[in-house]
């Protein structure tokens, strides 16, 4: 019998340890690495669902995540400034990709105003400057001065200055697709004898991200005009890649409070202007957006760039999507 046990463990063993240990920051990125280690493996999640990625204490059990990770998949320090001293101290080992520094990857810049317009203020002319980054966007610490400036000009120490780039870029499902390629890449690099799996994986997840955005693009179109206010400017990255246009926002950020005058000018842009809708997220009080259109006629609802209540795993990413676009849909003249 004991010889049994130890013949069966021999089988089962070496596999499971091959498998490269890999850390994520937030649900939508979790879902992408899911994607691409389906049949070989399972990333583990930093961020709890729900939580802010901006502001966030890790407790002793996403702290013993980062220790036993080989391979880190994170958006960056503009949206996590709290992972990129962490994992610096936690996980100095691990291979650790920033997936906004990928090469391909659209950045658009914030936007400080809160009244967008008609129009979306830009185009698919966003850059990528990673002159720094390998192709994988691999950090390299190397490029930091002794006041942790990177390479872009920016101090992370200061990651509510909103005047740099937008980090929410998982919600343009194109770069998800150059994500997918990159994991794929990292994971075949650190676990050669699943490279198959990984670039299978990646293929099929970036044939199905291009399927559901044609679908989506449909759905958006044929909902007509659409007019909506959202909570915290996140969402200009769907907005761009399905031509719709978010009017205001009420919080240039979710790590920040409006102030008074940007809270009356989008009570006036409700009061002057046919808005339908308004959103609100899951982990705000809407207390304030109840405040700010209460004499408005007005939808509400809620929009998520997280998707906090949707289950972990391979297909959050594409329902995350799925439920931006029927909730903006909602608010088209051909509902």
């Amino acid at each position: 019998m004991r010889l049994a046990t130890l013949f069966a463990l021999g089988f089962a063993t070496p596999a499971l340890a091959d498998v490269p240990r890999v850390a994520t920051d937030i649900p939508p990125v979790h879902s992408l690495a899911a994607m691409v280690m389906e049949g070989v493996g399972t990333p583990e999640l930093i961020l709890p669902p729900g939580a802010s990625p901006h502001e966030f204490s890790l407790r002793p059990s996403d702290a013993r995540k980062l220790q036993e990770a080989e391979v880190i998949f994170w958006v960056g320090g503009s949206l996590t400034p709290w992972l990129e001293e962490a994992k610096d101290t936690l996980a100095g080992g691990a291979t650790s990709v920033a997936l906004f520094s990928v090469n391909g990857t659209l950045h658009l810049p914030y936007r400080d105003s809160a009244i967008f317009g008609d129009g979306h203020g830009h185009d698919d002319h966003g850059h990528d400057d990673h002159a720094h980054k390998d192709d994988h966007g691999h950090d390299d610490h190397a490029h930091k001065d002794d006041h942790g400036h990177d390479d872009h000009g920016h101090t992370h120490a200061h990651a509510h200055d909103h005047s740099g780039e937008d980090p929410h870029a998982w919600l343009d499902p194109e770069n998800a697709k150059i994500w997918l390629a990159a994991m794929a890449d990292t994971l075949s690099e650190a676990d050669p004898e699943n490279a198959a799996t990984y670039q299978a994986n990646a293929d099929a997840a970036q044939e199905k991200l291009t399927a559901l955005q044609s679908e989506l693009s449909d759905k958006l179109s044929a909902a007509g005009e659409i007019s909506f206010v959202v909570y915290h400017d996140a969402y200009q990255y769907f907005e761009n890649r399905f031509d719709v246009a978010t009017r205001g926002a009420i919080s240039i950020s979710d790590a920040s409070d409006p102030g008074a005058a940007r809270v009356a000018a989008i009570r006036d842009l409700a009061q002057s202007e046919n808005i339908a809708c308004v959103f609100a997220e899951p982990q705000f009080n809407p207390a304030l957006i109840n405040a700010v259109f209460e004499e408005a006629d007005v939808k509400t609802g809620v929009l998520d760039p997280l998707g906090a209540d949707l289950e972990l795993g391979a297909t959050l990413y594409p329902a995350l999507l799925s439920q931006m676009a029927d909730a903006m849909a909602g608010c088209g003249t051909g509902d």
